[in-house]
């Protein structure tokens, strides 16, 4: 049956990609200059507040596909420290999940004259969890009574180092386990816990060039099941002054010792900030089983920054 892989492949890359439940889907998001939806180490790095809204639909014409909305603004306080929210809004089938999480974090200036930071963050996270029964009728058409809800609540915390143009962060996500009250704990996995680093660089000819090329490597590894996933990327910029261009591609395979390096799928990507305004587009091109049945994933981020100042601190830059 055709069905089968689908449903099969569904399960397997949902887990692969976050762990959907409890976890906002990892795929290009965060390079399309919003890196604040991946860490809260980047609340409160820039000197506006800054908003985006970012929608994902993934696997186009696979019915009951992943699809999410995300809406993220952070903001800095004070000359050290941040604040953020995310909200989101995950469908995958008949699981659906709607959530936040609110973020902290704090910057330490180690060196004014060589540009070296190290930020700290953490976020409390409140999710919840349900599973739609309309369409699991008993044979009298029936609708089951039990209501298969839940909510949970959680932690991640993180560090972000940054030197002139260099920066890794580290991560850990979903430090406590999952409730499993209103579910079977056979089937269901109560550790979420996943931990995930982020590292690139950003080279230019020199200072005043107006062409920038930053690579970076995203790893993310999920201790449930000892799984993980990494992206390769590479984007290039091209400034007009406080305005800028760019164009980019991700590729995310599975680290399989049996399959090394094998895609789970490449992602062009491409966008623009002009005054206030941003724009960034990315279209997933699925490298597996499930490219028979879908044309790829749509991801698509629009964007604002207000209240623009100046910071005393060059650690927003």
């Amino acid at each position: 049956m055709k069905k089968t892989p689908i449903i099969f492949l569904s399960m397997f890359l949902s887990l692969v990609v976050g762990a959907q439940e409890l976890t906002i889907p990892q795929l290009s998001q965060y390079i399309a200059d919003n890196p604040f939806l991946m860490s809260p180490t980047y609340a409160g790095v820039g000197d506006h507040i800054k908003v985006r809204l970012n929608g994902l639909t993934q696997w186009v014409g696979v019915e009951d596909a992943p699809d999410t909305q995300t809406l993220a603004a952070d903001a800095r306080i004070g000359d050290r420290s941040g604040i953020g929210i995310v909200l989101y809004n995950d469908s995958n089938g008949n699981t659906k999940q709607r959530g936040a999480r609110v973020s902290f974090a704090h910057h330490l200036t180690l060196d004014r004259y060589e540009d070296e930071f190290l930020s700290f963050g953490l976020s409390y996270n409140f999710n919840q969890f349900r599973i739609d029964t309309q369409n699991f009728r008993d044979e009298n058409g029936q609708l089951p009574t039990d209501d298969r809800a839940t909510v949970n609540h959680n932690f991640d915390i993180g560090v972000l180092y940054r030197y002139d143009r260099f920066f890794l962060s580290l991560n850990a996500s979903n430090l406590l386990p999952k409730n499993l009250e209103q579910f079977n704990p056979t089937f269901e996995p109560n550790t979420l816990r996943n931990y995930y680093a982020y590292v690139g660089y950003s080279f230019q000819k020199n200072r005043n060039s107006t062409v920038e090329f930053e690579p970076s490597v995203f790893f993310q590894y999920f201790e449930n099941d000892g799984r993980s996933v990494t992206d390769l990327n590479g984007k290039v910029r091209f400034y007009d002054f406080e305005d800028y261009y760019y164009v980019g591609l991700t590729y995310r395979f599975l680290n399989d010792v049996n399959q090394p390096l094998t895609p789970l799928y490449l992602a062009p990507l491409a966008g623009l900030k002009k005054n206030n305004f941003y724009f960034g587009y990315s279209y997933q091109v699925i490298a597996n089983e499930i490219l028979g049945y879908s044309s790829g994933t749509h991801v698509i981020t629009i964007g604002v920054d207000l209240f623009q100042g100046i910071s005393n601190c060059r650690c927003t830059y």
